[in-house]
C-alpha cells in the first residue's frame, strides 16, 4: 500500500464524524461513520448482503471482460494508423461523451430487462474508455526507438509487437482503471432502476424506499469499497507488468 494513503480515510471519516455529531445534518439522513461501519460489519457477518455484493461484483468483472476483450484488440489496431483513427475519431468521441444514462432505454429495448441489459450497457461504455486510451498510446509512442527500429531493418509487424503495443501499456492501464471503475458506477445505477432481485444497487435504493438509513449508508460505503480494491489490483499488476515504466 502507498505511504500516506491512509490520510484521505482518516480525514473522510473525521469530517463525517465531526458533521455528525455536531448535527449539521439531520442524524436520521446523516448517521455516525463508525455506526454505518458497525452496520456493514453486520450486513457482512450476517450475510445478507453478501448475495448483493456477489452479484454485482460478477455483473461487473462480466462487462469489464467483454470491455476489455474487444476494447484493447480495436484500440491496437486503430492507434497503428492516426488517418484510421481520425476517421472513426468521431464516433467513439461522441458515444464516449454521451452520459451512460442516457442509453439505458436504448439497451432496455433491443435486450429487455434483464443482466444482459445491465451488462451489455457497462461493457459499451467502458470499451470506449479503452479503445480511446489504448489508441492513443500506440498513437503517442516515443517516435525515435520506432524510427531507430526502421533504421535497424525492423518490419512494420516487429515495431508494432515490440515497441508500438508496449510503449501503448502506461497510458492502455489507465483506460483500463477508468473503465472497471465506470463500469461499477453503471452496473450500480442499472441495479437501482432496472428490475434485478439483487445487486448493491438494489439493495441502496430499496434501503432509501424504506428509510433504512443506516444500511443505505452501509451499501454504498460497499461499493465504494468495491470500487478502491479493484482499482488498487490493476495498479498493483500494472507494477507487475510495467516495472520498467520511467526508468
Amino acid at each position: 500500500m502507498r505511504k500516506y494513503s491512509f490520510i484521505g480515510p482518516i480525514v473522510l471519516i473525521a469530517v463525517w464524524a465531526i458533521v455528525a455529531r455536531l448535527h449539521l445534518v439531520d442524524s436520521f439522513f446523516l448517521p455516525d461513520p463508525f455506526e454505518t461501519i458497525s452496520e456493514l460489519g453486520r450486513l457482512l457477518i450476517k450475510g445478507s448482503i453478501i448475495p448483493d455484493l456477489l452479484a454485482t461484483l460478477g455483473r461487473v468483472m462480466i462487462s469489464f471482460m467483454i470491455a476489455l476483450v474487444i476494447g484493447l484488440p480495436l484500440g491496437l489496431w486503430l492507434g497503428r494508423s492516426e488517418k484510421l483513427y481520425r476517421s472513426f475519431e468521431f464516433i467513439i468521441d461522441f458515444f464516449r461523451s454521451t452520459p451512460a444514462t442516457a442509453m439505458f432505454p436504448l439497451f432496455l429495448l433491443v435486450f429487455g430487462v434483464t443482466d444482459t441489459s445491465k451488462i451489455a450497457v457497462a461493457a459499451f461504455s467502458s470499451m470506449l474508455i479503452i479503445v480511446f486510451n489504448t489508441a492513443y498510446g500506440v498513437m503517442h509512442a516515443k517516435k525515435s526507438r520506432v524510427l531507430a527500429a526502421k533504421i535497424m531493418g525492423a518490419t512494420k509487424a516487429q515495431i508494432f509487437r515490440w515497441i508500438l503495443f508496449w510503449e501503448s501499456l502506461p497510458q492502455t492501464f489507465i483506460g483500463l482503471r477508468s473503465s472497471v471503475s465506470l463500469s461499477l458506477v453503471v452496473i450500480v445505477v442499472t441495479e437501482m432502476f432496472i428490475g434485478t432481485p439483487t445487486g448493491i444497487g438494489r439493495r441502496i435504493i430499496d434501503s432509501q424506499i424504506t428509510y433504512e438509513i443506516k444500511t443505505m449508508y452501509a451499501a454504498i460505503l460497499l461499493a465504494g469499497i468495491i470500487g478502491y480494491l479493484l482499482n488498487l489490483l490493476l495498479l498493483a499488476f500494472e507494477k507487475k507488468v510495467l516495472h520498467w515504466n520511467g526508468k
